[in-house]
């Protein structure tokens, strides 16, 4: 028995192991480096507004020939062989967009196709896609209509801060709540910290400005949410 086995699995493995010449291992390595640029540039041009990642961009070019190179080398290429390459990706740290992680799936899933040899098809891919992208970034698609904040107001301790800009809050964001309220400069002063709903056509400096005349000219920030101090939302 344990004879048919080991010739079943020598069988499999000459079947599957896959010959590649240095003429292809050359072309499909260099069409992955070219998409894999492409996607580069593509994540740039598509993130000019919030900003990217110098390290972020690079490794979008490494990725496709990377892959490339394990599916051509690999002996069995199938399913768990390219699960297998897709689980190589790990993230140290949160991704700043969802969006990235979709990057970086598109520049391995051009590595997983260039490396297979089907390079007319991994371009007509990346161009298809790299279009559409582009086009729902030109427009602005799904856009929302306010943004999520937080607001932190530094007041004195002298100053009572229940209610105090309750007013102002109603009048510039739709929606509003104090998540926390701590002392801070050695217990001189309070943080009042909001989550607030700021519509897109708001002037967030006249609100700030207004702000200022309630908590004595001191320090106010208003910043994204999710990228705010993970204590504030606790």
């Amino acid at each position: 028995m344990f004879n048919s086995l080991l010739q079943t699995a020598d069988a499999a493995y000459t079947t599957a192991t896959v010959q590649v010449n240095f003429g292809t291992f050359l072309s499909c390595l260099i069409a992955a480096l070219v998409l894999g640029f492409g996607t580069s540039v593509l994540y740039m041009l598509t993130h000019k507004k919030e900003g990217y990642a110098q390290s972020y961009a690079v490794t979008l070019i490494m990725l496709p020939p990377i892959v490339c190179v394990l599916l051509m080398l690999i002996n069995f290429i199938g399913g768990i062989a390219i699960a297998g390459i897709f689980g190589l990706t790990r993230y140290r740290s949160v991704a700043a967009d969802p969006k990235d992680i979709g990057y970086v799936f598109l520049a391995m899933a051009l590595g997983v196709v260039t490396g297979m040899g089907y390079i007319t098809y991994a371009v007509i891919f990346f161009v298809i896609l790299g279009i559409v992208l582009f086009a729902l970034n030109a427009v602005n698609y799904a856009a929302p209509k306010a943004s999520d904040m937080t607001l932190k107001i530094s007041v004195p301790e002298n100053l009572n801060y229940d209610g105090l800009f309750d007013a102002i809050l109603n009048k510039y964001c739709s929606d509003w709540r104090l998540r926390r309220v701590k002392t801070t400069n050695f217990g001189s002063m309070f943080d009042c910290i909001y989550s607030v709903r700021v519509p897109s056509n708001v002037d967030q400096k006249k609100m700030i400005d207004e702000l200022r005349t309630k908590n004595g000219n001191m320090t106010i920030t208003l910043t994204l949410f999710k990228y705010d101090d993970k204590i504030y939302e606790k």
